[in-house]
């Protein structure tokens, strides 16, 4: 049963997002939502290759929601209050989910973006109760976000 948000759950939701509207982090932000959709490992190191201000924005972003993620799967933070005000970390989670197997392996760290795949799930599932068409609707907006090459 989902519990009461608080006043402490609205202000870190605040500050989430006042972290958000960093410079740095705004500009990867944008980059990510444009540019960063991999189905492999090989397809995501051309977009964001090591070494790259595109890895770096990358990084910043996953880590960025990795951490927020965190606050919720600890329980530090209300789930549903954090769904309902951060959906962008689900848009983080559907580009990065498919790749995620392979960078575990590459990283040798099997723990690597768990917060962000439990509370990216939760989410998923979040949205599909929302209606049986909130989730690919969702999703087709996301990856409408993605710059192609004309």
């Amino acid at each position: 049963m989902p519990t009461q948000a608080t006043y402490d759950d609205a202000n870190l939701c605040l500050r989430l997002y006042e972290l958000r509207r960093e410079d740095t982090l705004r500009r990867a932000r944008a980059w990510f939502a444009q540019n960063c959709a991999a189905e492999t490992l090989e397809e995501l190191m051309k977009i964001a290759p090591p070494g790259s201000q595109e890895n770096t924005y990358m990084r910043m972003v996953t880590s960025y929601w990795d951490m927020a993620a965190a606050l919720v799967a600890s329980g530090v933070l209300n789930q549903e209050l954090f769904f309902e005000t951060n959906p962008e970390c689900l848009l983080v989670w559907e580009r990065v989910r498919h790749v995620l197997p392979e960078m575990r392996e590459a990283f040798r760290n099997p723990r690597a973006y768990h917060n962000l795949e439990t509370v990216g799930n939760a989410f998923m599932q979040h949205m599909e109760a929302a209606g049986p068409q909130a989730l690919p609707a969702y999703q087709a907006r996301i990856d409408a976000l993605v710059k192609r090459p004309a």
